[in-house]
């Protein structure tokens, strides 16, 4: 019988042999002056392991799409790392979006998240979805195109087919990677994709990491995605008190460590971190990955 010790032994030694990691960062728009320096600071920590982008978020109807903008410009001239902004199509008409994108196009941009987004209140369909927004996009031009994932099912499907056949429509569109939601049970991303081959969906699929900090937010964000936390990931944080945020990043980095342990043991090469613009868990799982600067 393998002992325990033994078992985690051959996971390390697995990990130490891994060739060819891919690591990718995703950053939203700063509100204020200290939101602004942390994420600055953790963009210039993150860019020299030379992930494969960094993507900024934007947030429909919430005035940041001229933020989402000076995000990634910058980010493109400053670190030269590929930058990489999400767009999304229910706050603006065609002929918006192809403007927008032919401005990133020509500021030598050349992937895109393309995302439906989330519906205005008391809104129930929209004109246009991500499929319908790839083939917008590669019309202007001829992008790299990153869309949403969700090993657990999208809030609004369904059913888990609907949401299968909705990410083979963007497949057939154009798009060239799908990012997963955020999830914690490593065996769920693993189903999906062997789901998604099945259904002949030819998408690169990255695994979103989110490596948690905050567990009332984690709570809040998995009540509004869909996102199942396990039983074990509610006993671990019991009982700290609120101002531990030491405990709780220890905590953090081993549950996520665990997970990207599991995953490239199955042969997952490109790992996708929601920092939530911090950047202390993300470069300490990289490093463990051997993605060092």
């Amino acid at each position: 019988m393998v002992s325990y010790a033994q078992g985690i032994d051959a996971l390390n030694q697995s990990l130490s042999e891994l060739r060819d990691i891919n690591v990718s960062f995703e950053f939203f728009p700063p509100k204020s002056e200290k939101m602004e320096q942390t994420l600055w600071k953790s963009v210039e920590r993150l860019a020299p392991l030379k992930p494969s982008y960094m993507s900024v978020t934007y947030g429909a109807n919430s005035g940041e799409r001229d933020r989402t903008h000076d995000v990634v410009k910058r980010i493109h001239q400053q670190t030269g790392v590929d930058a990489v902004p999400h767009l999304t199509c229910v706050d603006a008409t065609p002929d918006e979006l192809r403007q927008i994108a032919q401005d990133y196009w020509n500021s030598g941009i050349r992937r895109i998240v393309a995302l439906r987004g989330d519906l205005p209140p008391g809104t129930e369909k929209t004109d246009m979805y991500a499929a319908d927004l790839v083939s917008l996009l590669k019309d202007v031009a001829d992008f790299d195109i990153s869309v949403a994932a969700y090993p657990e099912k999208h809030p609004e499907a369904p059913n888990a087919q609907f949401d299968l056949l909705n990410l083979k429509r963007k497949a057939e569109a154009g798009a060239s990677e799908a990012i997963t939601q955020f999830f914690f049970d490593t065996s769920m991303f693993l189903r999906f994709r062997d789901r998604a081959a099945a259904a002949g969906i030819d998408l690169d699929i990255v695994p979103g990491i989110l490596p948690v900090t905050n567990y009332q937010t984690l709570v809040k964000f998995a009540g509004f995605t869909n996102v199942h936390v396990p039983a074990y990931l509610h006993r671990l944080f019991e009982g700290l008190d609120d101002d531990d945020q030491a405990t709780r990043n220890l905590i953090g980095a081993n549950i996520a460590m665990d997970m990207v342990k599991v995953l490239a043991k199955e042969g997952v090469k490109h790992f996708h971190f929601y920092t939530l613009n911090r950047s202390e868990l993300s470069y300490a799982i990289c490093h463990m990955l051997g993605v060092r600067g």
